[in-house]
């Protein structure tokens, strides 16, 4: 825990930790600063911009990110000013053409009264992210967190966009879906087709789902649960063919046979 101070976030004394972020204390007291890019518990890098503050410096203001600003003792923060919603609409803008298919982005653009892009909007009929990607990098970011590589940044400029090596079916990704789960904008598609999972944004990866041995019901891919059993240690092998519900069945059942035998 960091030191004890007091700041300011629209005028309103609050009090914080000196090891949080502005975005962190601001999400804490139900105060509204949009962001796209942010996860807690991973590492902030200021990818979509969106969550920018400004500062307040004695005479001097300065605009920046508040998921990467760290609180100061007595530091002023404004989120709402006219500077900055104005980057905030510029930024949107670039979203709505970037993504013009995210339903999301339109939704938040709509809340800053921007509704029409001057930007080109670039529209791929066969775009594996839907047309709805704003290369915040969000999933990259948690796929690594997992301990895999499957996906990352290919191409340049313009050109850029998020995918496996190659745009080639991928021999990393374990079909875990945390990375379509936490996609801010929705971009990333998976199906369970059958047997298979089809990870249809990563070049139509596909992977084997490991049936639960009770219930008969697909709950994971088989690729998931070896990497947990990996990088785990020990696990009871008579969990690991279980998806969660029966798991907590069979947890149940044992408590309930464990309370009988002392009480007899």
């Amino acid at each position: 825990m960091g030191d004890s101070v007091v700041i300011k976030i629209n005028n309103k004394e609050i009090k914080a930790s000196s090891d949080q972020t502005v975005l962190k204390v601001a999400k804490m007291y139900g105060i509204d600063i949009p962001a796209l890019c942010y996860l807690e518990g991973l590492e902030t890098y200021g990818a979509c911009r969106l969550c920018l503050v400004e500062v307040v410096k004695g005479t001097k203001t300065g605009i920046t990110t508040s998921c990467t600003l760290k609180v100061q003792k007595d530091m002023e923060v404004l989120t709402d000013t006219e500077a900055v919603n104005k980057y905030r609409k510029i930024l949107l803008e670039l979203y709505l053409a970037k993504a013009p298919n995210s339903e999301i982005i339109r939704e938040i653009a709509l809340k800053y009264g921007v509704t029409e892009t001057r930007f080109s909007k670039k529209i791929e009929p066969q775009d594996p992210l839907q047309n709805k990607c704003i290369l915040c990098g969000l999933c990259i970011r948690v796929c690594e967190s997992m301990g895999v590589t499957a996906i990352s940044y290919i191409g340049r400029g313009s050109y850029t966009r998020i995918n496996t090596p190659y745009l080639e079916p991928s021999e990393d990704c374990t079909g875990c879906g945390v990375c379509a789960k936490v996609c801010p904008t929705e971009a990333i598609k998976i199906e369970d087709i059958g047997q298979k999972r089809v990870m249809n944004s990563w070049s139509k990866t596909e992977l084997n789902l490991k049936r639960c041995m009770l219930c008969g019901n697909y709950f994971s891919t088989e690729s998931f649960v070896e990497h947990i059993l990996k990088n785990s240690g020990e696990f009871d092998e008579e969990l690991k063919n279980l998806c969660s519900d029966c798991r907590r069945k069979l947890f149940s059942r044992k408590i309930t046979a464990l309370s009988i035998f002392k009480r007899q």
